[in-house]
């Protein structure tokens, strides 16, 4: 935690809990997530509190935003590039490194400066295909 406070971030208890609780976390959990997770500590703590934590953390590079769930927003401490798997049934997110070959058509590549990219793969994950197995007979989409 002292390269946060390196980095001039003001920590307080509270602060450094939520750091904790992100720290090393692949569950690409939402700001509610977190909130329930700190609050068993700190249970007089604010829902504002994780939210401004977050947002000094995004705007510092500690923390990606991830807008991959339309039903609410995730955050990612893992700041290297990669992209995800979601499973679309849970919203299990996967980490996924490495490159894939992406095709960007040549008039993009004229008009655009290309920074980086992000894909994001669909599937089911092993325990809602089982679950699917067992409720179905066999996974259908």
């Amino acid at each position: 935690m002292a390269s946060y406070k390196d980095k001039g971030i003001k920590m307080t208890p509270q602060r450094m809990a939520i750091m904790e609780f992100l720290d090393g976390n692949p569950d690409h959990p939402s700001a509610e997530d977190i909130y329930m997770e700190v609050k068993e500590k700190y249970p007089m703590m604010s829902f504002a509190t994780v939210y401004k934590t977050i947002e000094v953390l995004k705007s510092r590079g500690y923390l990606l935003e991830l807008t991959i769930d339309p039903e609410r927003r995730r955050y990612d401490p893992d700041t290297r590039h990669h992209h995800h798997l979601i499973c679309v049934d849970c919203k299990k997110i996967v980490d996924i490194y490495g490159d894939f070959p992406v095709n960007v058509p040549e008039e993009a590549q004229e008009s655009f400066e290309l920074v980086g990219n992000h894909i994001e793969f669909y599937g089911i994950c092993p325990e809602c295909k089982k679950e699917r197995r067992k409720n179905n007979g066999n996974i259908q989409m």
